[in-house]
Parts: structure tokens; C-alpha cells; sequence
């Protein structure tokens, strides 16, 4: 509950407990009034700290420009761009010759009137038939959980200029994936999860499926293993479009989780008033089957359909398949499909060939860890489909592999103690295969390249340029989709010629945004090694006030995330907000502590297992630590700590383990109980519960929170169908049971990313701020003791 629309809510707070002599807002649960007194100074201070969200974040003027809609266009030599059409509404596809940059207006906006229309459709996805001579629109799309996967597909046929919808009678924004045919002929899409193939020629429908209901998936994912496994577009054409592979989720027997929408509106509209005169508003729910850490999974299956019809032919694997995943699924060649198959632990990942018309499977390669194994993102096949190439850590680095098709033998491609980050291409010639590693510095990125058999050290092929870099590498491997940033340095966007990396020229100019952005701080950011215990170095990077003076101390607030999700230390452009708290008086910091996914080898990242909570948080209080010894101006009474999700709960950690280091954390969206979150994530660095129910007590914040001695701000979206709701009312439960003070702040019916609504973002980095200025005073204060 909080006090009106802003504000914080110090729950139970009695007369007389310090608080930056603030007044005392008592605020009673359940209750229908509450006494609240104003807060001057916080409401001058959330003032303040909203004019420089709205002026940093909230604005487009601190926003980098981006290449829209860049897509190579045959083999390389062209490649494709969206920009607003000059002469009208809508949105031009522009092609561009490579190598010279001429261009040319490949579908103009006005052919995508559809007929009756008076503008053109909106474009939020295309792709070209194989041919080039048919045109895929996707528009007036819907969010299914985190990304708008559902909408409307259009045909555009350039030569007779004739468009149509796709889908027959199907309801407004309801297919999904929908993609060409290699031949050209048909296009696929998954409509109320069944399977269907549209002919081009004749608009004949053919639905492939026939089981498709609210517990049978088929040709896309159910809750988890879309969150977990990024399992979305879950069909895919044979080589020869006589058939298609598809995923099948059967979700009987996972339990449901239930969401509360009070204000009616359950995954919709933010409701902010009820007509009236009326009778008000009901609340209604939202149920979808999420396994908690522990429970029944979902049965899957790959099944094998005729573009025609007919029987489906299902790929035969062994042992439970609710106690297995399959975690990726392509086509080997026309007649088999490679299965990724992991066991639920996660620790053995084996790769099945499958005979599409049989099933009949076999094994021929395991990829093996104590720990758990990553899944290969994609499988590329060379050398005419005998070999396919892996990515595995079986030697203590991830390296690549070449793996033959009719025996499982391995051959190592990347040599050195070195970890390649992605696989982004093999040349047409299969000579070389290119790759992100950075070996020398694991917050930083860089294209390489190795000789496919192995024979030579990897060369890096990205220049001097320090920084994050990512690369899409055309298929005739001449050119590359450049995109470079870096903490100091706002993105870049360019075309390149490869293997040399002469820029042919940019795509998007960022160049004065670097400029712009350093009256929010003092200086560029540094990146540092800092002691996280026992001589362990861990990266870390710093942002200064402006105007900074180091003979005087100053409040530091760190950002943190610290799980196996994400790293916090990437040399790469941030968003604003880190910038709006140096501009706000305070020197801003991050740390990455073992466990998070750095190129630092295999035992950096899974030394972690079975101990997430406990071991992050001693290397992040000990790393802060260090860099207070090191760095005089850091005042180590003012310190506070804020984080997202998996960095809400670190915050929680931090807070409660470490108290006399920690003074005022904000904690949004986090876990606070291991068991509360899903089973594919959880399970994952965890096992189960049931197997490891020390782990879990002892990586459990809320096991913890007796130490809170700090003030603490909590925020959470109820309608949260990622971390639910239901892990902040345990820990409002929990903190209140021990008599301890915190403030939080809910948003009625918004989901993990507390986006949803008119306001919404600003309201939540406002607080965000408000908070540590109203807890944690910012700017210089006593001058450092020599």
C-alpha cells in the first residue's frame, strides 16, 4: 500500500526512529485509511529528481539513433533499410547496393494500401520470399508475454502488385511466425496453437494439426520454456518444403498460477478512473499453466507434418518428456531433424538425428557438465551436412567444435584458453568460421576468425576500437552490419567490408550524443580490477559527478544484477539513468561477481551452482569494499545499491547480509524466495528443491532479512507473470513479522518490465532516485582524511 499516487509507505513506522528528520508516514495494511503526513523535503526532492528523469530518460534528446530494418538482400551484394517515405504516410523499403551505397526504393509505402484503405500498413516485420519476388508484412501485432508475436500477415506480390491477407477468416492479429516456403510457393503460420500452410497460388488453406487447445501447443511455446528457453517461432520448413518440423507443448498436469487484475484490465489497458455514474469494477484473473522450481513441466515433443496433410510422424526420444526439454530443433537435411535433448537437471544436452518419416532417433554427440550446459543457440552444418559445429565448454573454455554426423567424433576449431562468445558465420568457401570472443578483457567484445579445421590460431579481425561490437556477417561473407559501443562512446551503426573491416559507410550517426551527455558526468567512466576476496579480480566500471573534487567525499550507489543472466560490466552504452544519478551528486559503480556470464572460462561462470545468493553477495560486498580502500572519495557510510529482477534480489542480499556495508538499497522486481520462481531458470543453477532444499534456504534472501538495518525500498508490478507478486506480499509478510521498517510501492496490474500505462517509466525511475536523494544524500561532503 502506498500513500496516495506518490510518495513512499514506511510500513509500521513509529514517531521518533531517525529518518533524515523526515515526518512520519504510518501506514496500516489492510485498513481502509491510513494517516499520512506530508513530506516536504522528499516531495522537493522527487520534484527535482523528475525533471531529470524527464530531461535525460523521458525525452528523445538523449536517445541514440538506430539502423532500422537492416536486412542483406540476396547474397550480400544488396541490403534493405526502412525509412519514412517522403511523399506520403508509411514507411519506404530501401535497398542499397553494397559496395557502391546507391540507392533505390525497393517497395514503396503506397503499395501496401490495402484495398478500401487510405494509408499503408504499418511494418513491424518483413522478410523476402527466397525469389525476391514476394513480400511478407507482419502489423497490428499483440504481446504474447514478452514480445509482440501475434498480429496480421500480409503478401505483397511485386510483379502483379496484388495484396492480400493471409489467414482466410481468421480473426484480427491472430497468426504467429508465419514464414515463406523455400520454393516459394506457400507460407506456414501457427493460428490458436495448430499448425497451418497457405498456398500462394490458390489462398487453399491446409491445417497440418488438428489437436491444437488450451493445453495442446503446437508450433510455439508454452509460458517456460519461452521465458527460459527463448522458444517463440517453433516450426520450421524441410530444405525440399515438403514438410515441416514443429514443437509441441502439452501443458495437462502443470499447475496454473493465478493472476489478480483489481482493476479489470488483466494484460491489457492500464485502467486509471471508473465511469461514473456506475457500479464500479470487478476484478478478474489470468490463468496459465508456470511450473514453479520443482513441479511438473510440460510433455514435449518435435513432430513431423506433410505440407499436405495427413498423419504427423513424432521424433522419438526416451525417458519422460515431462522430465526432458528440447531445447532447440532444426533440419539436418530433408529427411532428418537435429534434436538439442536435456535431461531436467540441465547438466546433459544430447544431440539426436531423427528420421522426419520414421521418428527413429540416435545419439551423435553429448555435451556434458557436473554443472549444467548452455544450449547451442543454432546448429550450422558444413561440409556437404557431414559435420555440424557445436559450442561446448568440455575443456574449460567454450570453444568451437566440428562434430561429424556419422560417428559423434569432435575436432576442436578455437584453440587457446579463451572462450568464444557466439558463433556468427562460416564463409561460403569453408575456410574460415567467424566469431565474438574478447580474451584479453571479458567486458569487451570483438570479431575473430579460425580456420574451420582448426589448423591456426583465431585471428581478430575488429580494429582497435574498445568496446562492445556485434556483427551481421552477409552469406557471401564479404560484408557485415557493424554495430559498436562502448561506456563512453553512444552506438555506432555501419557497413563493413570483411575480412579487412574498411567502412564503407555509416547508418546511423550517434556522434554527437557523446558530446551531449558530459555535463551529466565528471569525466569519461573507468574501468577497473577490483580485489573481490582472496585475490580474485573482478571487473568493475565508475561514473563521476560533474565538477568532481577528489579531495571530498562522496555517496556511491552501485547497480547490480550478479546472477548467471547477465552482466553488468559490458563495455557498452548505458542507459541514461546511470548518467542522471552521476548529474544528481553521486559517483555511480557496478561489479561482476563469479557466476555471471563473462568470457572468463568454465569455472568462472559455474562455481556459482547450487550457491547463487550467498557467494554473489560476498564477492559484491567485498570487491565495494576494496574499491573504497582504494578510491578515498567514496564515502563509506553512504553507500546504496539498486537493481532489477535478478538485481532486486541481489539488492535484498546485499541489504540483508551485509548491513554495515549497505546503507539504502531499492530492490525492483526480485525473488526473494528460490522456490517462488520457475522451474527451467531455477532448476538450472540450483537443481531441484526437493533434492537440494539447503541450497534453496541458504540462496533465499528472505532467509536473511532479520539483518536489514538500512532503509529499503521495494517495487513490484502486481500483475508480474515472470517474478509474481506473491514473492513481495511473502517478504512485506516476512519484514513485518520482524518488526523491520521499509518503504514500497506497487503499480497496479504492470508486468516484470513496470512499463505498461501513461507514466509509468517515469514515475518508476523517479522514485528510484527520489529515494536514494531523500536516504542518501548526495555531492561532497568532508573533505578525505589524509
Amino acid at each position: 500500500m502506498f500513500r496516495g499516487r506518490f510518495g513512499f509507505s514506511k510500513l509500521g513506522r513509529q514517531a521518533g526512529i531517525k529518518h533524515r528528520s523526515l515526518a512520519t508516514v504510518v501506514v496500516a495494511l489492510g485498513v481502509a485509511a491510513a494517516l499520512a503526513i506530508p513530506l516536504a523535503t522528499l516531495a522537493d526532492e522527487r520534484e527535482a529528481a523528475a525533471k531529470l528523469i524527464a530531461r535525460t530518460m523521458a525525452s528523445g534528446e538523449f536517445r541514440p539513433k538506430t539502423f532500422r530494418g537492416g536486412e542483406w538482400f540476396g547474397n550480400g551484394d544488396f541490403y534493405l533499410a526502412l525509412e519514412p517515405a517522403a511523399s506520403s504516410e508509411g514507411i519506404d523499403i530501401v535497398r542499397y547496393q553494397t559496395s557502391t551505397g546507391t540507392r533505390d526504393i525497393l517497395v514503396a509505402a503506397s503499395r501496401l494500401i490495402p484495398a478500401g484503405e487510405k494509408v499503408p500498413l504499418p511494418i513491424e516485420d518483413y522478410a523476402f520470399s527466397a525469389d525476391g519476388q514476394q513480400l511478407l508484412v507482419f502489423t497490428n501485432s499483440q504481446t504474447v508475454w514478452r514480445q509482440n508475436t501475434r498480429g496480421d500477415y500480409w503478401i505483397l506480390n511485386l510483379t502483379s502488385g496484388a495484396l492480400r491477407k493471409l489467414g482466410g477468416d481468421a480473426p484480427a492479429s491472430s497468426l504467429m511466425f508465419a514464414k515463406f516456403s523455400p520454393d516459394n510457393t506457400k507460407v506456414g503460420y501457427v493460428r490458436g496453437n495448430n499448425v497451418y500452410v497457405e498456398d500462394l497460388a490458390t489462398a487453399k488453406i491446409t491445417q497440418l494439426t488438428q489437436d491444437g487447445s488450451a493445453t495442446i501447443i503446437n508450433g510455439t511455446s508454452d509460458w517456460v520454456n519461452e521465458e527460459e528457453l527463448d522458444i517463440r517461432d517453433g516450426f520450421a520448413w524441410s530444405p525440399d518444403s515438403r514438410a515441416i518440423a514443429f514443437w509441441q507443448f502439452n501443458t495437462a498436469g502443470v499447475q496454473n498460477y493465478t493472476l489478480i487484475y483489481d482493476l479489470s484490465a488483466p494484460r491489457g489497458e492500464i485502467v486509471t478512473g471508473i465511469p461514473y455514474p456506475g457500479t464500479g469494477v470487478y476484478p478478474q484473473t489470468l490463468q496459465y499453466p508456470y511450473p514453479l522450481a520443482g513441479t511438473q513441466n510440460s510433455a514435449v515433443r518435435v513432430g513431423v507434418a506433410n505440407a499436405t496433410g495427413g498423419q504427423v510422424a513424432w521424433m522419438q526420444t526416451a525417458g519422460d518428456p515431462h522430465n526432458f526439454y528440447i531445447a532447440r530443433m532444426g533440419w539436418a537435411d530433408s529427411s532428418h531433424v537435429l534434436l538439442q535433448h536435456m535431461n531436467r537437471l540441465q547438466n546433459k544436452n544430447e544431440f539426436l538425428l531423427a528420421d522426419a518419416s520414421s521418428g527413429v532417433a540416435r545419439t551423435v554427440f553429448v555435451d556434458e557438465d557436473r554443472a549444467w550446459v548452455d544450449v547451442n543457440d543454432s546448429v550450422s552444418w558444413v561440409h556437404q551436412g557431414r559435420e555440424f559445429l557445436v559450442l561446448s565448454e568440455r575443456d574449460g573454455w567454450r570453444h568451437l567444435y566440428r562434430v561429424a554426423r556419422d560417428s559423434g567424433k569432435t575436432e576442436l576449431v578455437t584453440r587457446g584458453d579463451f572462450d568464444v562468445v557466439s558463433l556468427d558465420r562460416v564463409s561460403p568457401d569453408e575456410k574460415w568460421v567467424y566469431f565474438i570472443a574478447s580474451p584479453e578483457n571479458a567486458t569487451q567484445r570483438y570479431l575473430y576468425r579460425a580456420k574451420l579445421d582448426g589448423s591456426a590460431a583465431p585471428e581478430r579481425i575488429t580494429p582497435n576500437q574498445p568496446g562492445t561490437h556485434s556483427y551481421t556477417i552477409s552469406p557471401n561473407g564479404e560484408w557485415a552490419f557493424h554495430n559498436y559501443s562502448s561506456l563512453n562512446k553512444p552506438p555506432t551503426f555501419e557497413v563493413v567490408h570483411l575480412p579487412d573491416h574498411r567502412v564503407m559507410r555509416n547508418t546511423a550517426d550517434n556522434s554527437a550524443l557523446a558530446e551531449s551527455v558530459k555535463q551529466f558526468s565528471g569525466g569519461p567512466a573507468e574501468f577497473l580490477k577490483v580485489d573481490a576476496g582472496n585475490g580474485l579480480m573482478v571487473d568493475a566500471w565508475l561514473m563521476k559527478p560533474p565538477n568532481f573534487d577528489p579531495t571530498k567525499k562522496y555517496a556511491l550507489i552501485v547497480y547490480v544484477y550478479s546472477e548467471p543472466a547477465g552482466q553488468t560490466t559490458e563495455d557498452r552504452w548505458q542507459s541514461m539513468f546511470a548518467r542522471a544519478m552521476t548529474s544528481a551528486g553521486y559517483v555511480v559503480a557496478s561489479f561482476d561477481n563469479q557466476g555471471t556470464p563473462a568470457p572468463r572460462g568454465r569455472d568462472w561462470r559455474k562455481v556459482v551452482y547450487g550457491n547463487v545468493g550467498p557467494l554473489s553477495s560476498q564477492q559484491q560486498a567485498a570487491a565495494l569494499q576494496s574499491l573504497e580502500k582504494t578510491h578515498l572519495f567514496i564515502d563509506s557510510k553512504r553507500v546504496g545499491v539498486w537493481g532489477w529482477s535478478g538485481g532486486g534480489t541481489e539488492t535484498l542480499n546485499l541489504m540483508f547480509r551485509y548491513p554495515e556495508v549497505y546503507s539504502v538499497g531499492v530492490s525492483v522486481a526480485s525473488v526473494p524466495d528460490q522456490r517462488l520462481y520457475d522451474s527451467i531458470y531455477q532448476e538450472r543453477y540450483m537443481g531441484l528443491p526437493q533434492d537440494s532444499p539447503k541450497a534453496y534456504e541458504q540462496s533465499s534472501a528472505i532467509n536473511f532479512a532479520s539483518g536489514l538495518r538500512g532503509d529499503l525500498l521495494v517495487m513490484h508490478g502486481s500483475g508480474d507473470d515472470n517474478v509474481h507478486f506473491q514473492g513481495f506480499e511473502l517478504l512485506v509478510n516476512k519484514l513485518i513479522s520482524l518488526g523491520k521498517q521499509f518503504d514500497m510501492r506497487v503499480y497496479p496490474g504492470r508486468t516484470h518490465s513496470i512499463s505498461e500505462g501513461k507514466g509509468t517509466n517515469m514515475d518508476v525511475y523517479t522514485n528510484i532516485l527520489a529515494y536514494f536523494e531523500a536516504h542518501l544524500p548526495p555531492g561532497p561532503q568532508a573533505a578525505v582524511a589524509h
